[in-house]
């Protein structure tokens, strides 16, 4: 984006009035939610690894940084095609507007879309993808180049609202389509829902300027942009949540009756797909290191250097390293040699050095050593055994001249294996 943008409006679940300010970032920033009013200000980037379950709409959590409602910005900055943007917001829920993605779409055209020396990593479908839960489904299957969705709105004999109707739209994604024929299409809701979701403390803030209601007769009190906006709005929402990729998609999208819990079940199959692709050297990223630009950075050496490979650098914020872990590590001759097992304060060593890794890229830091001095949050999850890949993510929550606060994950065939939050003091070598 060119310049900042701001909204203003009610959180369609919480009622609150909420402010939340769209400013221009950096290449490698990713979509970063900042929470201005909590102290400390911290922040969860969109990105799968940071879901959270709740109900009727999309939730990210890391620490103590939780936003919900996210679902129609984030399709309209995909679809609008920015990757580099900071999301300041005074509460925790993103405001609902009239209940569509229109103002946010419109509001991020008119800032300006600005180029930056960053290419969008892209991630091409080969092989289907299905899931399932009763009468919804999701399939995902290879595409023509792009991003093309058919949403199936079809709820036949079970609820009286839609009961014998059926709502299909089709269409292949562009920043135009989108603002033209998705962005305007208003979330909803079946008037025998109501009352339950007030219950149990949902939708406090909707009303009929932004909800749609839908009762036996058809949508109470207010008129639909077009005969099919109940399916424009959930393909809306699960581009929103297909955004949580992190990548742009070549793929076909066919979606029935689906809603926000399964769509982060097919979000979470893509991202362990192209985990699995990054692993295998497959999925190419602009930026990487190899041995011995590792080297460079790190004091650390055999037999204690626990990095093969960095294959994924975004900017300082995120780095993803894999260490292939063999019978000849030297920690197998001791530790229990008759049922080798890497230990658990080994992958915690790896995370520690590509956190290592991450902080001393900057220029700032040139001629530094990262201290570490503090592990929280730490849990161990599985065991770790000769022949794994082990894939390791470092997330920044905070970094300063003098700091540097992370989160990191080591996994194994996209099983989470470990998991801690590390701190540093940077110091001078």
């Amino acid at each position: 984006m060119q310049r900042e943008v701001e909204f203003r409006g009610v959180g369609l679940h919480t009622g609150r009035e909420v402010r939340a300010i769209l400013k221009p970032a950096e290449a490698g920033t990713g979509i970063e939610f900042v929470r201005n009013d909590l102290a400390g200000e911290p922040t969860v980037r969109a990105s799968g690894a940071y879901l959270k379950t709740r109900e009727r709409r999309t939730c990210l959590n890391h620490g103590q940084a939780e936003v919900f409602t996210v679902e129609h910005l984030l399709a309209a900055l995909w679809a609008m095609r920015v990757d580099n943007v900071e999301v300041h917001v005074d509460a925790e829920e993103i405001p609902g507007m009239d209940g569509s993605a229109r103002e946010f779409a419109e509001a991020i055209r008119s800032a300006g879309i600005a180029e930056q020396k960053a290419t969008r990593n892209r991630y091409v479908v080969r092989e289907p993808i299905h899931v399932r839960e009763g009468g919804a489904s999701v399939i995902v299957v290879p595409g023509e180049g792009g991003l093309s969705v058919d949403y199936n709105l079809d709820y036949p004999g079970e609820v009286g609202e839609l009961s014998g109707r059926r709502q299909t739209v089709s269409y292949r994604i562009t920043p135009e389509v989108f603002e033209r024929e998705i962005a305007p299409a208003r979330t909803w809701v079946f008037e025998h829902e109501v009352e339950p979701l007030r219950a149990a403390g949902l939708g406090k803030g909707a009303n009929t300027s932004n909800t749609l209601v839908m009762g036996p007769q058809g949508v109470k009190d207010n008129a639909m942009r077009w005969p099919d906006e109940l399916a424009r709005h959930k393909l809306l929402d699960l581009i929103g949540d297909l955004s949580l990729c992190g990548v742009d998609l070549d793929a076909h999208v066919i979606a029935t009756r689906s809603g926000h819990g399964l769509n982060m079940q097919v979000v979470q199959r893509l991202v362990e797909e192209i985990e699995a692709q990054e692993n295998a050297a497959e999925f190419v990223h602009d930026s990487g290191l190899e041995i011995r630009e590792i080297l460079n950075l790190l004091p650390h050496r055999y037999p204690f250097l626990l990095i093969d490979r960095v294959i994924e650098l975004d900017g300082f914020r995120r780095a993803v390293a894999i260490k292939n872990v063999t019978i000849n590590e030297p920690f197998f001759q001791g530790h229990w040699p008759g049922q080798p097992i890497m230990p658990g304060v080994l992958q915690l060593e790896a995370m520690a050095q590509l956190a290592g890794v991450l902080l001393l890229r900057k220029l700032e830091n040139t001629g530094k050593l990262a201290v570490l001095w503090s592990i929280d949050k730490v849990k161990l999850r599985g065991a770790v055994v000769p022949g794994d890949q082990l894939r390791i993510e470092v997330d920044t929550i905070r970094a300063k001249p003098s700091l540097g606060h992370v989160q990191a994950r080591c996994k194994v065939g996209g099983r989470l294996m470990a998991e801690a939050q590390l701190k540093f003091t940077l110091i001078d070598a």
